[in-house]
């Protein structure tokens, strides 16, 4: 499907299309609601398999507005998932990176169709770079709050969205019940898909960030629009430009996911199994 004729082009109404979009995954999964979602970014994806009984598994391309995805590692299908207490997870392995030049509406579209699949909370999770360079790569970290550094927005008009505590405190407290150990830090989102400069990273740093990356702090107001409470987790894959001894590249990403996804999947169905 070209950018042209994409369901998602103005002057579609970006809320309408996630309202299809959440038909879809009801008439392809046979579940009418789904009460948590879960956006699996780079060696998260194993979780998956943790939360409960997989009820369907469907490709993300049948449901309106969602594209394959351009990144190894994430795997192009929106799953439902039966926890032991009942409740249903729609999983989702499909995410729009705001480096493929597609537009915000794009970006967000998986987040806003979770919403109108009737999701209350939003667990959004990625591979990044840290800044702390006591954390070591394969480490997972709670997002406290993030820097949007893209200079965009999913908001669109006159809407102004109160983002304190966007990162759900209460939620963040309930991660630290499966594992204190948990530290946690700001995401900055730089727009990709370069990695950043030392100097950028030093940037980052100065102003506040703990981590960086090119994802989820659009999603994330996306989902405190719709009404949403956010969970944020990063791993830490390397440790970024300038504080690594190391040059960066998406190899060294995708095997620390590969190395710590069995620590980080369990603890990411534990955290989802116990969220209210």
């Amino acid at each position: 499907m070209t950018n042209q004729s994409h369901p998602l082009d103005a002057p579609a109404d970006p809320f309408a299309v996630a309202q299809t979009a959440a038909a879809d995954i009801v008439r392809l999964t046979g579940v009418d609601t789904h009460d948590i979602a879960v956006t699996l970014g780079s060696g998260w994806g194993p979780a998956a398999d943790l939360i409960g009984e997989t009820v369907a598994t469907i490709p993300a391309t049948e449901v309106t507005g969602f594209s394959k995805p351009a990144l190894e590692g994430h795997v192009g299908t929106l799953r439902s998932v039966r926890t032991p207490d009942g409740r249903h997870v729609l999983v989702i392995g499909a995410r729009t990176h705001y480096y493929e030049g597609h537009g915000v509406r794009r970006v967000v579209h998986s987040v806003r169709t979770a919403a109108a699949a009737g999701a209350k909370t939003m667990v959004l999770t990625n591979g990044a770079g840290g800044i702390t360079d006591t954390w070591s790569a394969g480490q997972p970290v709670l997002i406290s709050d993030h820097i949007n550094l893209t200079a965009d927005s999913p908001l669109e008009g006159a809407t102004f969205i109160d983002l304190t505590d966007l990162y759900s405190s209460r939620l963040r407290g309930i991660a630290r019940e499966v594992d204190p150990s948990l530290d946690e830090g700001v995401y900055c989102q730089f727009r990709g898909p370069h990695y950043e400069t030392p100097a950028e990273v030093q940037m980052a740093k100065s102003i506040g960030g703990h981590i960086v990356g090119m994802s989820t702090a659009l999603e994330a107001i996306a989902a405190r629009q719709a009404g949403m409470e956010v969970l944020g987790f990063s791993l830490i894959t390397n440790l970024a430009a300038g504080i690594s001894p190391s040059p960066l590249s998406h190899e060294e990403v995708i095997e620390a996911g590969q190395e710590a996804e069995g620590r980080i999947s369990r603890l990411l169905a534990d955290v989802i199994g116990r969220i209210r």
